[in-house]
């Protein structure tokens, strides 16, 4: 009895241990996709404060999306939690992900010309962060209540339904 309950809590260990031991990456692909997340600008929408810091928000706090939505003539988006999305995505589900189109600002189109290899960095450096925070706000529709912050993004001078702010 002693032996199977040994056997059964080193089986659960492994178990455990297993997917923690396959998700180590290379630290040069980590610190590459460090470097890639600074000069393609992901913080300055998915980290709050960060662009107000002059960058200067502690790499704890990155990636975790914001409660400040973005309000234009598709409607309200917000920066996803990024340390979240990517805990639940293969590297695979990942590199399929970044290629959709997406709602604006975001410009997924940059993501897509980035290489294979700059995405799975990307991902890597994300995943390495580990999960914190929590989910940001759900899409707006055009024309719908909007309950946080935003920005506007309308461009001066074209007709433009309101975002009514409560």
């Amino acid at each position: 009895m002693k032996t199977s309950r040994i056997a059964l809590g080193a089986g659960l260990a492994i178990a455990l241990a297993g997917p923690v031991l396959a998700e180590t990456a290379d630290p040069v692909q980590v610190e590459r996709g460090r470097y890639l997340v600074v000069i393609g600008n992901c913080n300055d929408c998915h980290t709050p404060g960060y662009p107000e810091s002059n960058g200067a928000t502690p790499q704890s706090e990155w990636l975790t999306g914001n409660p400040v939505g973005f309000n234009g003539p598709w409607g309200t988006t917000y920066p996803r939690n990024l340390r979240l999305f990517v805990q639940e995505l293969t590297e695979s589900e990942w590199l399929a992900t970044v290629h959709q189109p997406k709602r604006p600002p975001m410009p997924w189109f940059t993501l897509a010309q980035m290489t294979d290899e700059d995405l799975r960095a990307v991902y890597h450096f994300i995943r390495s962060l580990g999960a914190k925070g929590v989910p940001a706000p759900a899409f707006v529709e055009p024309g719908q209540v909007v309950r946080t912050p935003y920005i506007d993004f309308f461009p001066k001078g074209q007709p433009r339904q309101e975002a009514r702010a409560e």
